[in-house]
């Protein structure tokens, strides 16, 4: 069974810039898109980006648009999210998971491994 581990998070000031990777262990990405999640404490699960298998399509969250940018290295089995601009409520666990398709993925049903998170805080 695939196992997906992010790394990457941690504190940074407003305005700062964070990037998130996701890698795979006893598995690929073969043929599947990617995306990233986010939770907030005491709010739900919240999409924020996806990239097909192929890495030439890609959809951001509306409101993370021109901040947040996925990508991902095929060769390097490898998934990334850079984040720009951050601000205090972009403070979430950030969550990688593997769609169950090729096509990029929206909704959190369509995915069927998840990673465990790695923690964004974004403070003065």
């Amino acid at each position: 069974q695939v196992q997906l581990v992010e790394s990457g998070g941690g504190l940074v000031q407003p305005g700062g810039s964070l990037r998130l990777s996701c890698a795979a262990s006893g598995g690929t990405f073969s043929g599947r898109a990617m995306g990233w999640f986010r939770q907030a404490p005491g709010k739900e699960r919240e999409f924020v980006a996806t990239v097909s298998w192929t890495g030439d399509t890609t959809s951001h969250a509306v409101s993370l648009k021109g901040r947040f940018t996925i990508s991902r290295d095929t060769a390097k089995n490898t998934v990334y999210l850079q984040m720009n601009g951050l601000k205090p409520e972009d403070t979430a666990v950030y969550y990688c998971a593997r769609a169950r398709g090729a096509v990029y993925a929206t909704e959190a049903p369509q995915y069927e491994n998840w990673g465990q998170g790695t923690q964004v805080t974004v403070s003065s």
